[in-house]
């Protein structure tokens, strides 16, 4: 089977994007395994080559025909914008914002019509993106809409512990009040979906608990008697491979272990939380439901210290890794 073509957006040109993006493909390990090409500004990344060592060079292209896909040459499909004079590091600029929007619906489109096999996306910069006037919060709701798909799934994975969120972006108060029983059936059904379209036969996943020890049987809580045993005793009993409510002090470290394939977080924190303290910068976002798999590094822009040389492109290299990895197998694990 050929090597994967993994689009690679690059995020917000003001921010560490470039920067990581030659990082990781410096590295040549990802040329084995997949086909990498930079959707964004060539001018851009030829101001972040002083960051990286080594002699990278930049073959821009205006179609995927034209990739060479050799160690050492970035392919970058060139997007002229931001407008190379006017660029500064760190800064929220609108036109910043509209240019790291262009790259992502670019290389959506790619995705869709098959040219590229998946996406790994360097950071953007809400504000940005703001001030471009595009009423997207994040790169989950652009490709929700690109894709025509109304609510992806967002899935955590930092080296075999896989954690899928019941919710994303919203107050913890707001969040507690989501955890309701058919909210959580669909979550699961979901999730085990997600599981087998990445290759996993037959998964098991867990659901975790929300209030201290499961609430102590309504001591402290009634979400676990309420909504969550029934939720989880409902789908076993359709057939459904999951077990729960476990207590979250202790599912997230048997899922490590290997004990369960997936856990279902039931907020924001509890698996951002979990995950990024077993390993920060190899902690991989990925958006799993639309007609193609998107992954993300789960840091943000880093505006202190664009354009100084010293982000990492550890993060960037994993998601990528990731892309390829899951791209073959994406949407035939049944």
């Amino acid at each position: 089977m050929s090597k994967p073509i993994i689009g690679i957006p690059m995020g917000d040109p003001a921010g560490i994007g470039p920067e990581i993006i030659l990082k990781a493909l410096a590295a040549g390990e990802i040329y084995d395994i997949c086909r990498p090409v930079v959707i964004g500004s060539a001018a851009v990344l030829r101001m972040a080559e002083c960051f990286v060592r080594g002699g990278l060079s930049l073959n821009p292209i205006t179609a995927i025909s034209g990739m060479i896909s050799n160690f050492g040459t970035i392919d970058v499909l060139d997007i002229d914008m931001p407008d190379p004079k006017t660029h500064a590091w760190g800064k929220v600029d609108g036109k910043a914002g509209a240019a790291a929007y262009e790259y992502i619906r670019k290389a959506a489109g790619l995705c869709m019509d098959r040219s590229v096999d998946a996406m790994a996306t360097a950071p953007i910069n809400k504000e940005s993106i703001r001030a471009a006037g595009i009423d997207f919060i994040g790169h989950t709701e652009m490709l929700a809409h690109l894709s025509g798909v109304e609510d992806p799934l967002t899935m955590f994975q930092v080296r075999n512990m896989r954690v899928f969120f019941l919710s994303r972006h919203m107050s913890l108060r707001a969040a507690c009040d989501a955890v309701k029983k058919d909210k959580i059936k669909s979550y699961i059904g979901r999730s085990l979906d997600a599981l087998e379209k990445l290759g996993i036969k037959k998964p098991l996943l867990a659901v975790a608990g929300l209030n201290p020890h499961n609430g102590e049987h309504g001591m402290f809580g009634n979400e676990e008697p309420d909504e969550i045993f029934p939720a989880v005793s409902e789908c076993a009993a359709e057939g459904l491979n999951v077990i729960g409510p476990v207590p979250a002090d202790s599912v997230f470290a048997m899922a490590l272990k290997g004990r369960y394939d997936g856990v279902l977080s039931l907020y924001h924190d509890q698996g951002h939380i979990a995950t990024k303290t077993v390993d920060f910068e190899r902690t991989i976002s990925l958006t799993i439901g639309m007609p193609f798999l998107r992954t993300s590094v789960d840091h943000g822009t880093a505006f202190d210290i664009a354009g100084k040389g010293i982000a990492g492109g550890t993060s960037m290299e994993e998601a990528i890794r990731l892309a390829a990895l899951y791209a073959p197998v994406y949407g035939r694990g049944k």
